[in-house]
């Protein structure tokens, strides 16, 4: 199954066009897989990939990751169907487990305001840090998005940002005037230390910045301004999109913005308070606009 595995990230990367993050993802979801049947690929059943997906969730996997492995499982068997390895895949018909839904934390205004103002405006790694929280706050990227980041697909003049998201499909998102003008101030410290790599935000040593630099960097700040629990930059992003949502914005182009495949994907955000909901029933609802009156 090893030289098929192998095949099949292949695909992933040069067809598909897969980051490398993903790929390792896949390849240790079907490593697992590899471990608990080591059947030849031609040979996989139904009921080892039902096996598998029991044996996850009995191992203390929540049923997300338990329902991500199958998926993983599921496209290579498909590419081994595809392929004419095997005759229909085995996969298609076991059933995802039903995950617990959780709704995306996020920030209050007061918070993310304070936690932007954290970094101070002097320096190299000052100037950096506030561009990577303003650029999070402002245009919801990911993280693995930011890291993706050249000078090049920055247009201050024009506001807006050019991003290579999953899969590598390009979208652009608009850009804060705050986020522009803390960007212009971090590429003028680049310029003055003589940083000439094409890529946007980097290190002391003048690298790229990895995914991981970039949540201590949120981490940090959250911690300056008493944030507790799991803060990161999936946290921002959250934040931008209720933002957002809570001012009114439409679904879909919230959609558009977060680079979501799926407006399903997006429908999480629709967990405005009561507070919130009743305010716009007040200002918005002729019953409610006749009972004041």
């Amino acid at each position: 199954m090893k030289e098929m595995v192998e095949n099949f990230l292949r695909h992933l990367e040069i067809e598909r066009g897969m980051s490398e993050h993903t790929i390792r993802a896949y390849r240790k979801d079907l490593e697992e897989f590899a471990t608990y049947s080591p059947k030849a690929a031609d040979a996989i059943e139904m009921i080892d990939v039902r096996g598998f997906v029991a044996q996850q969730i009995k191992n203390g996997l929540t049923k997300t990751t338990a329902g991500r492995r199958l998926s993983s499982v599921r496209s290579f068997l498909k590419f081994l169907t595809r392929e004419g390895y095997l005759k229909a895949n085995p996969a298609k018909l076991v059933t995802t487990p039903k995950a617990e839904r959780h709704l995306p934390k996020f920030l209050s205004v007061d918070d993310v305001f304070a936690l932007i103002e954290g970094p101070d405006t002097i320096g190299f790694i000052h100037a950096r840090d506030k561009a990577i929280l303003e650029l999070l706050y402002s245009s919801g990227l990911r993280v693995s998005e930011v890291c993706g980041l050249n000078a090049e697909d920055i247009n201050t003049r024009e506001g807006l940002v050019k991003v290579k998201g999953k899969g590598r499909k390009e979208r652009i998102v608009p850009l804060g005037s705050k986020a522009t003008e803390a960007i212009r101030a971090y590429m003028t410290e680049k310029i003055l230390l003589k940083k000439k790599s094409k890529t946007l935000f980097l290190n002391k040593s003048g690298t790229s910045l990895s995914e991981r630099s970039i949540r201590r960097v949120v981490v940090k700040y959250a911690r300056l301004i008493g944030v507790s629990g799991q803060v990161g930059p999936h946290t921002i992003r959250h934040t931008f999109a209720s933002h957002l949502l809570q001012a009114g914005a439409d679904l879909r182009v919230i959609q558009e913005l977060l680079g979501h495949a799926s407006l399903s994907t997006t429908q999480r955000y629709t967990h405005l308070d009561i507070t919130h909901l009743m305010d716009i029933y007040d200002r918005a609802h002729p019953l409610s606009s006749e009972e004041k009156d």
